[in-house]
């Protein structure tokens, strides 16, 4: 392991202490500011067991609550969806690895300033344009060089680690019967989401994940 992770003392009530057996890596955004650590402290605030084993912050540091053996819910998983493709329900969060990286998400473009959705207005060097927009918005927040750095560090590591190929397919970023089914890989909340928008296609974070194979 080449990279270096700050621990955060992360309650063991807010996680399932329990080793299982990992198939798929899901990659998050926060929808919220650079800090990890305050991600962290937010879920520690509430009762629900919704997390991820680490939170990598907008410079680049990996932040980690609990070991990628156990498991957190962090995918809100809907029945049916796994109708819609006749497929049985499954645990999936329980055979995976979720991943948040620091980000705004989705940005709206105002009389040439953008703003996040809580209506913050945002350093137009963080914005990055899509050349197709994507779940209708074509302005985001931009992941940072040291997070898809961070992040292909630990994809790395996750994919020797559990045996997880971590081929790129283009399907991740929309609904898809392999993930749905449980098959081994590296997803996006939108795999299994339709209403969600993380990860969204960065050209850059495409180009890291192509590298992985």
């Amino acid at each position: 392991m080449n990279f270096k992770t700050k621990k955060f003392d992360f309650p063991t009530t807010q996680f399932f202490n329990e080793d299982t057996e990992k198939k798929q890596i899901y990659l998050h955004h926060t929808a919220g500011g650079g800090n990890a650590e305050l991600v962290y402290k937010w879920w520690s605030s509430n009762p629900e067991r919704v997390a991820t084993c680490v939170v990598i912050g907008e410079n680049g540091d990996i932040v980690q609550g609990f070991s990628s053996k156990k498991w957190a819910y962090h995918l809100g998983l809907k029945t049916n969806t796994f109708k819609e493709f006749k497929l049985p329900f499954k645990s999936l969060d329980k055979i995976s690895i979720g991943v948040e990286l620091c980000c705004w998400g989705n940005l709206n473009e105002i009389d040439g300033k953008f703003y996040n959705y809580v209506n913050r207005e945002v350093d137009p060097k963080k914005v990055i344009t899509l050349d197709k927009p994507f779940r209708g918005f074509e302005h985001w927040y931009n992941y940072s060089d040291e997070q898809i750095n961070s992040l292909k560090e630990l994809l790395l590591y996750w994919g020797k680690t559990y045996e997880i190929p971590l081929d790129y397919n283009e399907d991740i970023f929309s609904l898809n019967s392999r993930a749905l089914s449980g098959a081994k890989g590296i997803y996006t909340h939108n795999s299994v989401r339709k209403d969600k928008v993380d990860i969204y296609p960065h050209p850059k974070l495409i180009e890291m994940l192509k590298s992985l194979k």
